[in-house]
Formats: C-alpha cells, sequence, structure tokens
C-alpha cells in the first residue's frame, strides 16, 4: 500500500526538509553505471561529499548487518535509500537489497534514486519490490540539450551516443515516470543545474515532469567536476532563478545536503557513515559503465 504524503513529510528528509530531523541510510550496492554524464565522476573515498561517492560498496547480504549499527546510533533513522554510486536499476543488487530490508526491517521507508534510463522497462519490479519514493534525475526533456550532458548511454549492451542515445534516455525516463506514478509510488525529480547548457530549460522540464506524476523537484547546482570542470558553479541568484520557474508548477525541495552514495545520519545535522561501514574492507576503486 502506498504511503501517504503525510506519512512522508513527517519521516522522508527529502521530503519534509530538515524540521522534523528524520534521518536515513544510503546502501551503497549499486557500483555500475550505464549512461556516461559530463559532470558525473563516481569514486571511492572518505573525503568528498557529493554523490556518486562512498567509501567502500557493499552486499545486499551485508544490508541488515549495516543497518542495526546505523539505528543503534541514530535512532531516528526512517528510511533505508539506495543512490548509487551507480545506477539502481543497472543491476539486480537494488531489488535485492530491498528483499532483505522486507526481512530484517520492515518498518522502514524504502527509497531509490535512478537516472531512469531502464525505468520503464523495469517499472513492474521496482512496484512489486514495494519502493516507497523513488528520485529520478532529469536533466533535459529536449536531446539536443541532453546530449550537452550526457556523453553516451549503455542500452541493450549498445554504446549509443549524442542526441540519439539522449532520446533514448528521456523517452524512457519520462513512460517510466508515468507507469511508477501510475502505480502509486511518490515521485521526486533531480535536476543538475549546469549554467549555460540546461538553466533556460529548468521551467520546462518541471512542467514536463510534473505533468508525467512527479510530486516534488529538487535542484541540484552543478559541482563542477570532470569534463564539466570549467563550467562555473550556479550563482545563488540562478539556483533561486531556477526554483522560482519550477514552482510554476511543482513544489520544489530547497534542502538537499549533496548527499554521498554511503551517507547515514540526520541530513545537515549528522553524518555517521565512517563508523558504520569502518568495519568492512574498501574495494578497488574502479568503475566502468559496461
Amino acid at each position: 500500500m502506498a504511503r501517504s504524503i503525510e506519512e512522508l513529510e513527517r519521516n522522508h528528509p527529502c521530503f519534509g526538509g530538515c524540521k522534523f530531523n528524520a534521518g536515513r541510510i544510503h546502501l551503497p550496492v549499486s557500483p555500475g553505471c550505464n549512461i556516461a554524464c559530463r559532470f558525473c565522476d563516481r569514486s571511492v573515498n572518505d573525503v568528498e561529499q557529493r554523490p556518486g561517492v562512498t567509501s567502500k560498496i557493499i552486499s545486499p547480504e551485508e544490508a541488515g548487518t549495516f543497518i542495526n549499527r546505523a539505528v543503534e546510533l541514530v535512532p531516528s533513522i526512517k528510511v533505508a535509500g539506495i543512490a548509487g554510486p551507480g545506477d539502481t536499476l543497472f543491476t539486480d543488487y537494488a531489488f535485492e537489497t530491498f528483499r532483505e530490508i522486507d526481512k530484517t526491517h520492515p518498518e522502514l521507508l524504502k527509497c531509490m534514486s535512478t537516472n531512469g534510463l531502464m525505468l520503464y522497462e523495469r517499472a513492474d519490479e521496482l512496484i512489486e519490490s514495494g519502493v516507497d519514493t523513488l528520485t529520478v534525475t532529469v536533466n533535459a526533456v529536449d536531446p539536443e540539450i541532453e546530449a550537452q550532458l550526457n556523453d553516451y548511454i549503455i542500452y541493450h549492451g549498445e554504446k549509443i551516443e549524442g542526441v540519439e542515445g539522449a532520446r533514448i534516455l528521456i523517452e524512457n525516463q519520462l513512460k517510466g515516470i508515468k507507469k511508477v506514478a501510475a502505480a502509486g509510488v511518490t515521485l521526486k525529480i533531480n535536476t543538475v543545474l549546469v549554467p549555460g547548457i540546461n538553466d533556460h530549460h529548468i521551467e520546462t522540464i518541471a512542467r514536463t515532469v510534473k505533468e508525467a506524476g512527479a510530486l516534488i523537484y529538487n535542484i541540484i547546482p552543478l559541482i563542477p567536476q570532470h569534463k564539466l570542470a570549467d563550467v562555473p558553479r550556479p550563482t545563488c541568484e540562478q539556483i533561486e532563478a531556477a526554483r522560482e520557474a519550477a514552482e510554476r508548477h511543482i513544489k520544489v525541495f530547497r534542502h538537499c545536503a549533496h548527499c554521498r552514495a554511503d551517507a547515514v545520519g540526520v541530513p545537515g545535522i549528522s553524518e555517521y557513515s565512517q563508523l558504520v561501514y569502518q568495519n568492512r574492507l574498501n574495494v578497488k576503486n574502479t568503475f566502468s559503465h559496461g
């Protein structure tokens, strides 16, 4: 049964802001990815505070153990999320982890983030897994703009570059959002705000994803890195202008903390990831797109 928005606003930090001091644990079980975002630099380290970073990869079978450690440290944890460090739908690990959570911690909200390339094709699996909230990163709904943000996709084993890859990505995202939203899953959309590329496109994205069934929208300022290292970080004025444009169509979330893929605690208040995951051996710092 779908969770009510009131319950999510009380217990999910990405829906109620920080005012309720709700905690979460991110379980880094999804290392691989199927798209090549030009601003994404996935990494295994203990120091960077941003998405796509974790201190280690864990297996689905280990999830219960790490959740036990987390709730001992932070009793206010209400959410078990999977946000990478790669894409959650690129492998089966996220679904395997949620099955473990159903056995060990059924009281927790289950949250997933994805780039959406495989969302439409795997929507039935996602719905059957009982995911409560889904975040989809949609950086453009125009393939010409998306192609400036994403070099290629890996789709059914084929590398597809440029506008054609972007077109497939956007089509699958929007069809997937519609299908999952119709099943009662609460959807949040993330957009990375990239000055000079998609900053003028935010209102169109917000209107489009709202029409597809999304409930809330989160604008993430670009962290200049990887192939977009020379693009300036958005100014406060640019961020606020983008939020105001989006709010004409959809509720905007304003408390994003750029969480790591292994984050533990209350966003902006506490961080216990190293204590929770410290007994796990580090893995080799390598990732692939295929």
